[in-house]
């Protein structure tokens, strides 16, 4: 089992930046798979970020190069720095964890979630 608490979400400007953190317990979460998605309103579900026990990282192609997700297993906290945020960044963002799909994007794959936080980006 694992519990999964986000933070960090925030109204920023075009161009600003946000870390969104990840708290989470349980017995099994340094062996997880952690990954970030968002969800904006009227849209699908997309993958943003993903991370493996190991710290080899996946990241969406509209994110890359903005986005830099990782982690400290010692805090057992997952991290999302975004960088150059533009307006269609607006979403809520969750994390999610699973033991068995390392660096997918598909959150079907995911077994645990957070509630999310909410990040807001005005042009």
């Amino acid at each position: 089992q694992v519990q999964l608490v986000e933070s960090g979400g925030g109204s920023v400007q075009s161009g600003g930046s946000l870390r969104l953190s990840c708290a989470a317990s349980g017995s099994t979460y340094s062996r997880s798979c952690m990954g970030w998605f968002r969800q904006a309103p009227g849209k699908e579900r997309e993958g943003v970020a993903a991370i493996a026990p190991y710290e080899r990282t996946t990241y969406a192609d509209s994110v890359k190069g903005r986005f830099t997700i990782s982690r400290d297993n010692a805090e057992n906290t997952v991290y999302l720095r975004m960088n150059s945020l533009k307006p269609d960044d607006t979403a809520m963002y969750y994390c999610a964890a699973t033991r068995y799909f390392c660096g997918s994007l598909e959150g079907s794959r995911y077994n645990y979630w957070g509630q999310g936080t909410q990040v807001t980006v005005s042009s």
